[in-house]
């Protein structure tokens, strides 16, 4: 009986599901091939199936890395004491990966096809819950701590960060030549505007 490697069965599932990433972000989920993902990856399509068997569970493990990054992300920022500073950290994931082609284009994508499919919108919704949820909890303490002025509540607070972020996503897609990082102050701004927090103040952690 054959025996598998854990370390080596995830690291060949993170290289399909990298070059997976890649084909869709360029090329999109419809027009993209299984044989097109085993020529980015370098396996064979029997080596593929053995992994995943059809495309859509790529998708769905696609959504569980996703969520599970998210998770991991907002437990390390819930072990900060300066929630100014985590909100800050967490704005700053965002812009760097509103700034990278590939990851920018792909949860265009991502947002896309969870309009036209039921499975792949269902687990786009359960994505955007647990990061809500995530957020919520960051900005509630924040209020608790008096580190936050709290001009809103953090349900309320939440939604309009969201409104942020999709509009920093949908800027890029409209145009090429915006780069979020470069407007970062500006941007922080916004963000400390809707928190209740001064803008100087948010812009020095």
């Amino acid at each position: 009986m054959r025996v598998t490697d854990p370390e080596k069965h995830q690291a060949k599932k993170q290289t399909i599901l990298d070059a997976a990433k890649l084909c869709f972000a360029e090329q999109g989920f419809h027009q993209t091939s299984t044989a097109q993902i085993c020529t980015a990856a370098q396996i064979s399509t029997g080596s593929l199936f053995h992994y995943f068997p059809s495309k859509k569970s790529i998708i769905a493990a696609l959504f569980e890395e996703d969520r599970q990054q998210t998770q991991e992300l907002v437990a390390t920022l819930r072990e900060q004491d300066d929630l100014v500073a985590a909100l800050n950290a967490f704005f700053d994931v965002v812009l760097d990966v509103a700034g990278d082609s590939i990851l920018s284009a792909l949860a265009l994508e991502i947002a896309a096809e969870a309009g036209r499919d039921a499975e792949t919108g269902a687990l786009y919704r359960l994505n955007d819950k647990v990061m809500r949820e995530e957020l919520e909890y960051l900005i509630s303490v924040g209020i608790e701590r008096r580190q936050i002025a709290g001009a809103f509540p953090a349900v309320v607070a939440v939604n309009c960060l969201m409104i942020i972020v999709d509009g920093i996503f949908n800027r890029v897609a409209l145009d090429p030549a915006f780069k979020p990082q470069e407007h970062r102050s500006a941007l922080r701004a916004m963000l400390w505007g809707v928190l209740g927090h001064t803008a100087d103040a948010g812009a020095k952690s």
